[in-house]
């Protein structure tokens, strides 16, 4: 059965996390939940996100380099921010995990095969594109683009993080970005 503690932010220091590192071993995962409540700022706002976006250098050739001044701009952040721009990515590419881009998908495919790694990273390359064309594509699947793709963003929280921490990014957003996972989408 698991433990759930309440604690109010203001008691959360490191004698807190010292403590209860005593108490548990270090593969055990703790889940913070923070309940949204009407009048507070978002912790990261969608401005935040796509201005991360619109960081990406298309005059570089290197996806690394595409996303370099993105990584460093995160990774300047608060670490809490790499987590949640890593969940406002899942949801940007969840809301375009939908049965009419994928229609629009196939329309381009000479086997009528959807390939959902390459459905996925379309979608990427949607985001990369930032917010005006990626509203645009949201609204009007139509727009779904053939010829472009950009896998290497899935890596952006990865990059910043271990620039941040010199650790590994072990961390899976609430809401899936996989082809098909959003279920209402596809109906």
């Amino acid at each position: 059965m698991a433990t759930i503690l309440k604690v109010k932010i203001q008691d959360l220091n490191s004698q807190f996390f010292h403590d209860l590192g005593e108490k548990i071993s270090d593969a055990t995962e703790v889940e913070i939940r923070i309940p949204e409540k009407k009048g507070k700022n978002e912790l990261f706002s969608d401005k935040e996100f796509w201005k991360l976006i619109e960081m990406l250098d298309w005059s570089k050739l290197d996806s690394d380099e595409i996303m370099m001044p993105s990584i460093k701009k995160l990774a300047d952040m608060p670490v809490v921010n790499i987590y949640l721009f890593a969940d406002k990515l899942s949801e940007k590419l969840f809301q375009l995990d939908t049965r009419p881009h994928g229609d629009a998908y196939l329309s381009n495919e000479e086997d009528n095969y959807l390939s959902v790694d390459d459905f996925l990273y379309i979608r990427c390359a949607v985001v990369a594109e930032g917010k005006k064309y990626f509203e645009k594509v949201k609204a009007n699947p139509s727009e779904f683009p053939a010829e472009i793709s950009f896998e290497p963003l899935l890596s952006l929280a990865h990059k910043a993080y271990k620039m941040k921490t010199g650790r590994a990014f072990e961390y899976y957003p609430a809401i899936s970005y996989e082809t098909y996972s959003n279920k209402n989408g596809w109906k």
